[in-house]
């Protein structure tokens, strides 16, 4: 992974440590810690700053495709093609939880604004919604004809996109 500099459009530092290809990395709300997620199943932390890793966190049994922190950076979701998303508290780098009913590789995930809702977009054509407290599956939202690659909540959280193989963008209202 490469930090760049937009201003001068320079590189400024490259993080080295994964061993296989890194499929997704995302900034914690704070902009401190870099997560990333790789083909070699590890999720690493890194610090921005100090441009140094923090911790390595094991517990997919395949690629980890998606990454994202909650809007107050507490905990950190992954999505992998092990079928399940992952909840990580980030202080303790512990899993709070493994949430499962996708019944293809899930790609993406995204935190609804206020953190209550995460949304899980799979390669079996469905979005999922999950309740981030209790852990629940609330629903199961059907309609593209292919893969779901994308997942996004707007700013409101009233609305969420999802983008697929299927050529198109949907939105659903989630009020």
């Amino acid at each position: 992974m490469k930090l760049w500099a937009i201003k001068t459009r320079r590189e400024i530092f490259t993080l080295k440590g994964h061993t296989n290809s890194v499929h997704f990395i995302t900034f914690s709300p704070d902009g401190g810690t870099l997560a990333s997620g790789s083909e070699d199943k590890a999720i690493k932390l890194w610090d921005v700053n100090n441009r140094q890793e923090i911790f390595t966190i094991m517990g997919h049994l395949s690629t980890v495709n998606s990454l994202a922190f909650s809007p107050d950076g507490k905990i950190l979701a992954s999505s992998s093609c092990d079928k399940t998303i992952k909840l990580w508290d980030v202080s303790s780098r512990r899993e709070i939880a493994t949430l499962n009913g996708h019944l293809n590789y899930v790609v993406s995930v995204a935190f609804s604004p206020d953190g209550k809702i995460l949304a899980s977009g799979s390669w079996d054509n469905t979005i999922k919604l999950w309740n981030v407290n209790s852990q629940k599956e609330i629903t199961t939202l059907k309609g593209h004809s292919n893969y779901v690659l994308s997942v996004a909540f707007s700013p409101d959280g009233k609305t969420l996109a999802s983008g697929s193989n299927d050529e198109t963008i949907k939105l659903w209202r989630c009020d």
